[in-house]
């Protein structure tokens, strides 16, 4: 019997983003699979029958999208939460706790609960507490910044942490912010949050299931085939200690529509202890149990590097930068833990054998990520997946970075994950914390390609939406929502705002053997668009009309 494909996929275009024969642009029409794997396109196909075809007549195929930087749990359990992130104007704001108030019925214990909050949405304003309690009275209220940096709570919640008990202190890196006049306002800062989420955690794992559910077949209508969570575990990034257990049970039920790399929170490694000679020769390290380290996995679910915070965030002024913020109480923000304590912590995981994400938005934090990463890599050299493919140290954010520290980062090796998202959504807001001489600093493109920095496209969602095309987009013409320019030398190509989030999110995340563009023996993880993005006047208006991983749809316009 002829070989026969199990599927033969056409298009008017087929971009591989591989270089043919000749190194030009390789652009087909017809792709061959095999099991979930490409084994051809066009005459390498010539004489072949398939079991299946898909036709696209006049529309484009580009690789899978990879978002290199989000929250699935907590922006799918927020899916079902209260949507203050809709709500223009803090009267708005009241009618959807309102709303969710009457939704709760008369469970007094239920949480009201929601995510998406900005000051950017209300003038820059938070809400009144006084207002916030008469609306929720005894009920705990648990509202997460879109930032993920700060949230708000109601006097009730603030009396279950203990806040107004005599001796109360704010926890390291953290703030329970009160006023002028001493007055509790409701905003919980950066690790302060781990108080109110002691009253929530963990999660049970069905629930966490259900959201990775909803979650991933959201990501699966914007074309994302695979992600990285960016926290899992412990810290007030994390949702249970048996985090990775909820994510290998939604895989078990078919409830994972995405392909996964996870993260784990640096809070959730634990001190291990090996022979003398294990560890670089030190006997000691920290990771997870079993001594099981970034690599571990497969093409559907594997871990990746821990997560470590540094700083805060560049809107809410807790980033820590080298020169002051405009017109914030924080001045030069802070970092999370002493630079003592976070050195030695990367230093005992990376020996442990996991690669590094250090959260790091202010140039200060930067400093620091880059000099621990350094010291690592020259120490204990580069972390690689069992594959042999290098699995980089990354940066995540590399918000406001001098040109000393994008050259630097070239030199490392290091990755970085920006979020270009954030340029379209609040970049003026951004632009006024940081100052009118520093707009050029802010979330860099251009400059990190000619530095050679490996550049990762990432949403951050829930912080903003998980519409790769609008990013992509705002990677190029580097549009705030003013319509100001941020970063007017910064723009990239429409190619390279496509690999962005494809082949240079997949190097980032050591995965290039086997995603992040087509080619034969890689895993058929395809997007389906009604045109090509290289040619399109407006990337963020490209519609998506199917999704495929591993050659199987999980979306497709036209049966939805």
């Amino acid at each position: 019997m002829a070989l026969q494909l199990d599927l033969l996929v056409t298009a008017e275009r087929i971009l591989t983003l591989e270089a043919d024969a000749d190194g030009q642009p390789r652009v087909a029409t017809r792709m061959g699979l095999m099991g979930d794997r490409i084994v051809g396109f066009d005459a390498d196909l010539d004489g072949l029958e398939a079991r299946r075809t898909e036709e696209f007549p006049g529309r484009t195929i580009v690789p899978g999208f990879i978002d290199a930087h989000c929250h699935t749990t907590w922006w799918g359990l927020g899916l079902n939460g209260a949507p203050v992130g809709e709500a223009r104007g803090l009267d708005e704001f009241y009618e959807v706790l309102r709303a969710e108030v009457a939704k709760l019925g008369d469970d007094e214990d239920a949480w009201v609960y929601g995510i998406g909050f900005s000051e950017s949405h209300h003038g820059g304003l938070v809400p009144d507490l006084a207002t916030v309690d008469e609306i929720t009275g005894t009920r705990p209220m648990y509202i997460r910044n879109a930032s993920g940096h700060s949230a708000l709570a109601n006097t009730a919640t603030l009396r279950r942490i203990g806040a107004f008990e005599p001796g109360f202190q704010d926890p390291e890196g953290g703030v329970v912010v009160r006023d002028a006049s001493g007055a509790f306002t409701g905003l919980v800062e950066e690790t302060a949050q781990e108080l109110l989420q002691s009253l929530i955690l963990p999660y049970p794992i069905e629930q966490i299931v259900a959201a990775l559910d909803a979650a991933t077949l959201k990501y699966a209508e914007q074309g994302i085939t695979s992600f990285t969570e960016a926290g899992i575990g412990g810290g007030w990034i994390g949702h249970s200690p048996v985090e990775m257990a909820a994510y290998q049970a939604a895989r078990e039920q078919g409830k994972l529509h995405a392909r996964a790399q996870l993260m784990p929170a640096m809070d959730a490694v634990v001190p291990l202890t090996g022979n003398d000679r294990d560890f670089a020769g030190s006997g000691s390290a920290a990771g997870l149990s079993l001594g099981i380290r970034t690599g571990f996995g497969d093409e559907q679910l594997s871990l990746g590097p821990v997560k470590v915070f540094t700083d805060g965030s560049l809107l809410g002024g807790t980033a820590a930068v080298t020169e002051s913020f405009c017109g914030h109480d924080h001045n030069v923000g802070y970092l999370l833990s002493s630079p003592e304590e976070l050195r030695e912590q990367i230093r005992c995981v990376y020996r442990a054998g996991w690669a590094i994400a250090a959260h790091a938005i202010g140039d200060a934090a930067i400093d620091l990520a880059l000099d621990v990463i350094e010291e690592c890599q020259n120490e204990y050299g580069t972390i690689h997946a069992a594959s042999g493919e290098r699995i980089p140290s990354r940066i995540e954010h590399f918000g406001i970075t001098r040109q000393d520290q994008v050259e630097r980062a070239g030199r490392l090796g290091v990755a970085v994950a920006p979020q270009y998202g954030f340029i379209h959504t609040f970049g003026e807001l951004m632009v006024s914390r940081v100052g009118e001489g520093r707009r050029d600093l802010l979330y860099r493109g251009r400059s990190l390609r000619d530095a050679g920095v490996i550049v990762a496209g990432s949403s951050d969602s829930p912080v903003v939406d998980n519409n790769v095309r609008r990013a992509m987009q705002a990677a190029v013409d580097r549009r705030g929502s003013d319509g100001s320019v941020i970063g007017s030398r910064e723009g990239l190509s429409r190619e390279e705002a496509l690999r962005l989030y494809t082949e240079w999110a997949a190097e980032a995340t050591g995965q290039l053997s086997n995603r992040g563009t087509l080619a034969v023996g890689k895993l058929a993880d395809f997007v389906v668009l009604d045109s090509s993005p290289l040619e399109a006047e407006d990337l963020g208006a490209l519609e998506v009309l199917a999704t495929f991983v591993g050659g199987a749809a999980t979306f497709d316009a036209r049966t939805s």
